[in-house]
């Protein structure tokens, strides 16, 4: 090494050079030591898991028992390997959204094992009384009707309310549009934006109610960011679509399995033959790499 060498890397001697994989990317840094050319630790992952569709008070031949399968999703996700930053359940928590059930579902939820539940309301939480049992159970810290964002290690995560004043389709309304226009005034275009709504924020299937009718008032304050993922639940199985920067992801459900768009005459309750439901129920674990701008999502069926 010659003297210029020397100097310039002198300040490495007695540290040790670690090599991370952040995003698929080798990050070098400096452990033990100080160097104005070393660089910074790498942000980590962000993991959460999405669970949805709970259904809890729910009684029928497709499912005799949602309190038991949506226990298995919880130990599920307790017994993942790396603990999840937080939990969020996309909506129906319960099928009758009375006290009990609503107290049951916080009771079971509140055994997961992670810093953090959030949620949002399905329709199935707001039967006769626009949402108000929901809110008393979940809505602390939200606004609105429940509506609220955070942000987490470089992500802003934004949760919606789409199902207390639904008739045909889901239904924003104009308060809640203008919460999100404000809410990502301040932010930088690269920002990764996560969204969280029950009911798709896409025209998936209009005809069974599977669309939220003012979602592009929505959409349209977020077209300037570089990624957007929406996760929704409500329609009980997988389902892709991207249309530009947005990502659509639906998700699985622990209850009970309905009909693919268009297979049935309604989205009722399917009963499946013995030994099939576990494969059509399950949980989601979604993993943000610092630096790519998909989520990765890996969806498991119920043990």
């Amino acid at each position: 090494m010659s003297r210029r060498q020397l100097t310039r890397h002198a300040s490495w001697f007695g540290a040790a050079v670690g090599l991370t994989v952040v995003g698929g990317e080798v990050t070098r840094h400096v452990v033990g030591g100080s160097s104005a050319t070393a660089s910074p630790a790498p942000i980590p992952d962000i993991r959460f898991v999405q669970v949805s569709d709970s259904h809890l008070g729910f009684t029928g031949k497709a499912n005799p028992d949602v309190t038991g399968s949506f226990e298995r999703a919880i130990n599920q996700v307790n017994a993942l390997p790396n603990r999840p930053d937080f939990v969020v359940h996309t909506g129906d928590l319960t099928h009758l959204s009375t006290p009990a059930q609503f107290d049951q579902v916080k009771q079971m939820m509140s055994g997961l094992r992670t810093p953090a539940v959030y949620t949002v309301p399905g329709e199935h939480d707001s039967v006769d009384d626009g949402g108000r049992a929901y809110r008393a159970a979940f809505g602390a810290g939200t606004r609105g009707e429940g509506w609220y964002s955070f942000d987490l290690r470089g992500v802003h995560f934004i949760g919606l309310v789409n199902t207390f004043t639904l008739e045909a389709l889901g239904h924003l309304g104009a308060d809640q549009i203008d919460f999100v226009r404000k809410d990502v005034a301040g932010l930088s275009a690269d920002t990764p934006i996560v969204v969280f709504s029950h009911i798709p924020l896409f025209a998936m299937y209009p005809k069974w109610g599977w669309g939220t009718d003012d979602a592009a008032a929505v959409l349209n304050h977020l077209r300037r960011f570089s990624s957007v993922t929406c996760l929704n639940g409500h329609v009980h199985q997988l389902f892709t679509r991207r249309e530009g920067n947005v990502t659509f992801h639906s998700a699985t459900t622990t209850a009970y399995p309905l009909p693919r768009p268009g297979q049935a005459p309604a989205p009722t309750p399917q009963t499946l033959p013995a030994g099939m439901l576990a494969g059509a129920l399950g949980i989601r674990e979604v993993t943000y790499h610092p630096g790519n701008p998909s989520l990765a999502l890996t969806d498991s069926r119920l043990a």
